[in-house]
């Protein structure tokens, strides 16, 4: 066989894909950008993203608050709670644009040569990258980095990357090899890949959580900081990329500083206050109650309802299902109608709140109805280890008729309760075998919102069931979910545009012990239908049926309590920004916004 390099064809592409050869067991091509499903929106040859505004002046400072504290900054470590923007000093190899699902376009690469069947890519690093304190970034730092995430990162980044070899070739040009081909997976991992400093990272662990300022190679430096209570991020006046045609209109404030606070609503008044900028608001009854005053009347604080139209983030509480309580599918069904969501969210959210009822929310990978031919044959292998009713319709949780009394959903859950073994006497639940009473703990961030927590606890005291309720700080709650030392906690299921290979990180056998599959569900059907997914990322009918079949077990598992998503991202800033008039589709682009000194000017003097 020819060698590899000499088929890739020129480093310096000039359209996104100019180059493709085929060998005769597999496609090579050449790219400086690429996509896993479809093709790139932007060409090789684009100057902006159309969400960015080229001529965005540079200056002023923006303001952040994040609960809760930290104490050191590194991102990766195995304990300890880290600052929240500390791994932004990072960068990838390639970057998304927040207008599109699965594009890649070069940052700290140019370009790629890869293997269409997903066994190997090559990626050139581009040679005018180098970290903030002026040391050039080479592939030996790519090298490096994927050996240090190997030895001594998280125990799901090993398990996942296990049998991956990435190889510097030279100084700029570096090789990422699978042990069996999967394009989705190898193309994911090279666009996604972050690059740290070898020079700075050599002589420490990995593992363990860092006090001091880290190198980066990003547009920000921390120039300051308190741990625990501040740290303020300067814009490198030196940064590489400035003039990459990905970053035109970005990072436009010379500073960034973000406070912590212990207590959200302390937060929420010291934003009307003026001593930060920019809030997001999770609490929809403050939304409707707390933003007022004659900053807002006078327009000082913009407010802004963007609606959820795309995949979101939606929370669920999970059960831990090592614990011997929630073994019963029954059991946690019963526990889910316990769970009193439409009176919740008219008494609480002001109807601000949907319940979810798929693992792939606002996308078209959602099981509906009844299944299809194709995802038949996708459950029908596995009929006799999962629940029966993924042949049926899908998942639902029945409404409540809202008045808090929740009778109905009750009743149905004692009946379940009793089939599962459990019943009534002296007013407690009891194991009908065992005699234990049904107990367990639901474990909650201090300073989080336990209005639900309280009313959830009053509908499981009427079925004789006793939660207690925990509250813990940032660290602890993190030390508790990596040793899997709970029995009930909120967690947040992250946004799932299209199906990948990468939930086998979340739903996985091999990550029953990792800290992203809360509940740690998992069986053969889940791992096998998980690793066909990328067998199917070009046929969109198939992917779609796969995709549903899967979420039709998860779901019907019922692994997790779901809780909601919002209706609306609420936010609300300071009117001393301005915006690019396109906003992404993905995101709400901070990162493009830049600070206008005459709208600063017509606010109060100490607010601007």
């Amino acid at each position: 066989m020819a060698n590899q390099h000499e088929l890739a064809g020129p480093q310096q592409p000039t359209d996104s894909t100019i180059q493709t050869y085929t060998l005769p067991d597999e496609k090579i091509v050449t790219t400086t950008a690429f996509a896993l499903i479809g093709e790139p929106k932007y060409r090789a040859d684009f100057t902006h993203f159309d969400y960015a505004y080229p001529n965005a002046p540079k200056g002023g400072e923006l303001k952040l608050a994040e609960i809760g504290t930290y104490d050191n900054f590194n991102r990766y470590a195995s304990r300890g709670a880290p600052e929240r923007s500390a791994d932004d000093m990072y960068e990838t190899l390639f970057m998304q644009s927040e207008d599109e699902l699965n594009s890649f376009y070069p940052l700290l690469a140019t370009s790629i040569t890869y293997s269409d069947a997903g066994k190997w890519a090559e990626v050139t690093i581009n040679p005018t990258a180098y970290f903030s304190d002026g040391i050039p970034l080479t592939a030996e730092d790519v090298e490096f980095s994927f050996t240090k995430f190997m030895t001594e990162g998280v125990s799901q980044y090993r398990v996942y990357n296990e049998g991956v070899t990435v190889k510097a070739l030279d100084k700029y040009r570096v090789r990422f090899e699978l042990p069996t081909a999967n394009r989705e997976r190898l193309l994911t991992l090279v666009g996604n890949f972050t690059v740290l400093p070898k020079h700075f990272w050599q002589n420490k662990n990995f593992a363990e959580p860092l006090t001091t300022p880290p190198i980066g190679s990003g547009p920000y430096v921390l120039s300051d900081y308190q741990l625990g209570q501040y740290a303020i991020y300067r814009r490198d006046p030196n940064y590489w990329a400035k003039n990459l045609s990905v970053n035109q209109g970005r990072y436009n404030f010379d500073t960034k500083r973000i406070d912590y606070y212990l207590d959200d609503s302390i937060a929420l008044e010291a934003f009307k206050a003026g001593e930060y900028d920019f809030r997001l608001e999770g609490q929809p009854k403050n939304w409707f109650t707390q933003y007022q005053g004659h900053y807002f009347d006078d327009g000082f604080i913009v407010r802004q309802e963007d609606e959820v139209t795309t995949a979101v983030n939606t929370r669920w509480l999970a059960f831990n299902l090592e614990r011997d309580v929630f073994r019963d599918t029954k059991v946690r069904q019963a526990l889910t109608l316990a769970f009193d969501f439409a009176w919740l969210n008219r008494a609480f959210y002001y109807n601000s709140y949907q319940q979810p009822t798929s693992f792939f929310e606002n996308t078209p990978y959602a099981a509906k109805g009844l299944p299809n031919d194709l995802e038949r044959e996708w459950l029908t292998p596995y009929a006799t280890i999962i629940p029966p009713s993924v042949f049926g319709s899908s998942y639902q949780v029945p409404p409540s008729d809202g008045d808090g009394f929740n009778r109905s959903h009750l009743l149905q859950a004692k009946a379940l309760l009793e089939q599962a073994g459990w019943v009534m006497k002296d007013n407690q639940l009891v194991n009908q075998q065992t005699g234990k009473p049904f107990e367990f703990e639901l474990l909650l961030y201090m300073g989080s919102d336990i209005k639900y927590a309280i009313a959830y606890q009053q509908n499981l005291a009427k079925l004789g069931i006793k939660m207690v309720i925990t509250t813990v700080d940032y660290a602890q709650i993190n030390s508790r979910l990596r040793e899997r030392d709970y029995d009930m906690m909120p967690t947040s299921y992250p946004a799932i545009p299209y199906p990948t290979s990468q939930l086998i990180i979340l739903w996985g056998s091999e990550y029953l012990n990792s800290t992203w599959n809360s509940s740690g569900l998992h069986n053969q059907a889940i791992d096998d239908l998980i690793m066909q997914i990328p067998n199917y990322s070009h046929d969109e009918q198939k992917l779609t049926a796969l995709a549903r079949a899967l979420d039709r077990i998860l779901t019907q598992e019922y692994p997790m309590i779901p809780m909601w998503y919002p209706r609306y991202i609420y936010y609300a800033y300071w009117h001393k920004f301005d915006k690019p008039a396109v906003k992404p589709r993905y995101s709400i682009g901070l990162d493009t916004w830049w600070y206008d000194a005459n709208q600063a000017a017509q606010l109060p003097k100490n607010n601007r």
